[in-house]
């Protein structure tokens, strides 16, 4: 197997003028590194202007956090010389290695390199190749904010694949509306036919191995960080665990426990809110700002609430994974309010390793809610006092209903695990390249 992947940081680039090398990963495998050196200006375009934020908030129906129109100028400059520029560069990796091992398999990951599959099937039309999109596909009214070339290539380029995966059948039926609305493509029974070829199109959600993510959760850094979170934590626990970053709607999160405060002052001295937040993108200015209004809205709940030594939101922004475990292990109730989520695996590692029958609180619009909002109080992210009431329900929910959401969770999780995934996509590939073969 070969892994490849963008040399980021001074030593990546020393080590992508070297060549590939070869690794062992933790459980033992070998595996081939690759890594691809972009020109900086380049890249920075690539990352910094056309795939974040860019697609990641359009995809994520969040346009207007942008400081200029999709359509602009800049976008369009990135799009030519830096989106493309990167996605040829990995082309290029990836047809090195068909020339290797022509029988590969080739498996393209989200929404950073939706124009290379075309480059590569151009150069290797009998290619394998199975596309992932890891974040949520939006209805094509969502998609003409793009130039048209643009939102053209991505569709064409996706096509290119034998196969293009998403979570959830909302995710796949808007990305089959799209190919009709943009390539005027064939849809039938689950495929594209587009440009002489058929793609088939599917829907897995991703998930976690259990086993691998119990032994993290009892771990020596985990216990220990759980024995500090259980030593000084409240009566009742409200968890959420996301980046700072504009879909995970961590501010309404914010202002709908603070309506729940005052809505229910006997909560108050009672509950805390727990906010561990990863730093996301800060060399973004739209996630800087989005940052700093997670702070300004924590501060506003706990200047109006706190009293007597009680801080009513406890907000820690920093990549403290341990930590992060610990809580999932505490929590009374876990908030995932995203505007749009492709998953949400934090709902899935989170009820995993809970041990106090915590409730989890879902937005409709995240992906997981496919799987698990048999088992969740579900909220529409952009309902604030839906998001108080929902939060309330689920602190004073009665303990055996407490006791069934989760073992119906956990029951989930451990069925469908991320080995069971993998299958899933290799079973589409399979059938795809039979097919074409036939």
């Amino acid at each position: 197997m070969t892994w490849i992947a963008s040399a980021i940081s001074d030593e990546d680039h020393a080590v992508a003028a070297e060549g590939p090398i070869e690794e062992t990963s933790r459980e033992g495998a070998a595996y081939r590194l690759r890594l691809v050196a972009h020109d900086p200006d380049a890249y920075a375009a690539f990352y910094n202007v056309a795939a974040n934020p860019t697609l990641w908030l359009l995809q994520h129906s969040l346009l207007d956090h942008l400081a200029e129109p999709a359509v602009g100028e800049a976008f369009v400059e990135a799009w030519d010389e830096g989106y493309a520029a990167v996605n040829a560069a990995f082309a290029h990796a990836v047809l090195d290695e068909l020339e290797r091992q022509p029988d590969a398999a080739v498996f393209f990951q989200d929404y950073h390199l939706y124009l290379a599959p075309r480059l590569v099937r151009e150069r290797a039309p009998a290619a394998a190749m199975l596309h992932f999109v890891h974040i949520p596909w939006q209805e094509p009214a969502a998609w003409l904010a793009l130039p048209e070339r643009v939102r053209v290539a991505i569709h064409d380029g996706l096509l290119a694949n034998d196969v293009v995966g998403l979570h959830t059948e909302r995710w796949r039926r808007a990305f089959l509306d799209c190919c009709e609305a943009f390539l005027d493509a064939r849809v039938e029974a689950g495929s594209v036919e587009h440009d002489g070829r058929a793609t088939r199109v599917s829907a897995h959600p991703i998930s976690l191995d259990p086993a691998e993510f119990r032994a993290l959760a009892a771990s020596s850094p985990v216990l220990e960080a759980e024995r500090r979170l259980a030593a000084e934590r409240p009566e009742l626990l409200v968890l959420r665990v996301d980046r700072t970053d504009p879909s995970k709607n961590i501010v309404r999160g914010f202002e709908a426990y603070g309506l729940l405060l005052e809505r229910h002052q006997e909560l108050q001295g009672r509950v805390q809110f727990l906010a561990l937040l990863d730093p996301s993108r800060q060399d973004i200015p739209e996630y800087v700002e989005h940052a700093a209004a997670i702070d300004r809205a924590a501060r506003a709940v706990n200047e109006r609430f706190g009293r007597d030594g009680w801080e009513p939101v406890r907000l820690r922004v920093e990549d403290d994974f341990a930590a992060s475990v610990a809580a999932y292990k505490q929590y009374d109730v876990l908030l995932v309010n995203a505007v749009f989520d492709g998953l949400n695996l934090v709902a899935k590692e989170a009820p995993l390793v809970n041990r106090r029958d915590g409730v989890l609180v879902l937005s409709e619009n995240a992906g997981a809610h496919q799987e698990l909002g048999p088992w969740a109080v579900s909220v529409d992210p952009f309902d604030v006092e839906g998001q108080a009431d929902a939060l309330y329900e689920a602190l004073t929910m009665a303990p055996d209903e407490r006791r069934r959401r989760l073992e119906g969770l956990r029951a989930q999780v451990v069925e469908h695990d991320l080995a069971a995934w993998l299958a899933a996509q290799l079973a589409d590939l399979d059938v795809a390249t039979s097919t074409i073969g036939a």
